[in-house]
């Protein structure tokens, strides 16, 4: 079975986390061809990326999930290198501005979409409406629930208008977050991304993961897939979303257009 129908989830599908190994290896073995492996990956995206832009039909939107400490910085830094950052922005979506508050809860989410040859990558996204927004009671159920549809009219809206989307859950366990935070208070060059909210929502483990539950199952569509990758180990988490990225562009199918000239007949003086 291909990666990408592997850690696919399927429109319709019912999504139980605990059934999905955070520490699976996969198909990958951390063996010395793994730095390989991946820069092979990375140098793919920029041959992709420059003929995304020259083709100039599509866009590719990368959203990224998970819990504190599920690795959403180190995935952009370690496998989004690979973009050049002339035509990639990144996108950190916390909580909203008073501007932001005061409009639909998608409207700072759409101005951030890319133009056509770019590519966006959202470090968290829209679906904290439906996540920090109905763990924390930030508005009532009677709001968030009419969410997941509105959500998935506007991601189709996207498809249909030439933006490819793909969104990544970042699984990973309890334990190896727990691990990662103690890394982190024991390092002063990591201490800094600690603050208090990281702790408390640990508190909210259980209801977290009821919350991503339902976005999966209820927003995994053909316009817009999830896909839910084993992150309690960096590097499998690195390698599953580069090929993941990798194959979503290539089914793109994307060619170089006709030159606007005769290259033959140019006479260079």
């Amino acid at each position: 079975m291909a990666l990408r129908e592997r850690l696919l989830v399927q429109p319709g599908q019912a999504v139980m986390l605990a059934d999905w190994d955070p520490a699976d290896k996969l198909v990958f073995k951390k063996d010395s061809d793994y730095e390989a492996s991946l820069a092979r990956s990375i140098a793919r995206l920029d041959d992709l990326q420059y003929l995304l832009y020259a083709e100039h039909r599509h866009a590719l939107l990368i959203v990224l999930q998970g819990m504190d400490a599920a690795g959403k910085d180190g995935t952009i830094r370690h496998v989004m290198a690979g973009f050049n950052p002339q035509g990639c922005h990144v996108t950190t979506f916390k909580v909203p501005s008073e501007e932001e508050a005061d409009h639909d809860f998608l409207w700072r989410v759409h101005r951030a979409v890319p133009l056509k040859g770019d590519v966006a990558i959202f470090n968290r996204s829209h679906y904290e409406d439906v996540l920090v927004a109905r763990v924390r009671t930030l508005v009532p159920k009677e709001v968030w629930s009419r969410r997941y549809e509105q959500i998935n009219q506007f991601e189709a809206l996207l498809k249909e208008n030439g933006v490819t989307i793909v969104k990544f859950f970042l699984h990973i366990s309890r334990e190896e977050q727990k691990k990662r935070f103690e890394e982190r208070l024991k390092d002063p060059a990591k201490q800094w991304k600690l603050a208090p909210g990281d702790f408390e929502d640990r508190k909210y483990w259980d209801e977290y993961m009821a919350a991503y539950e339902d976005a999966l199952a209820r927003c995994s569509t053909d316009a817009a897939p999830w896909y839910i990758i084993p992150a309690d180990r960096k590097w499998v988490r690195n390698l599953a979303v580069s090929h993941i990225v990798v194959e979503t562009l290539e089914a793109l199918k994307m060619k170089f257009p006709k030159p606007s000239l005769d290259p033959s007949a140019v006479k260079l003086v």
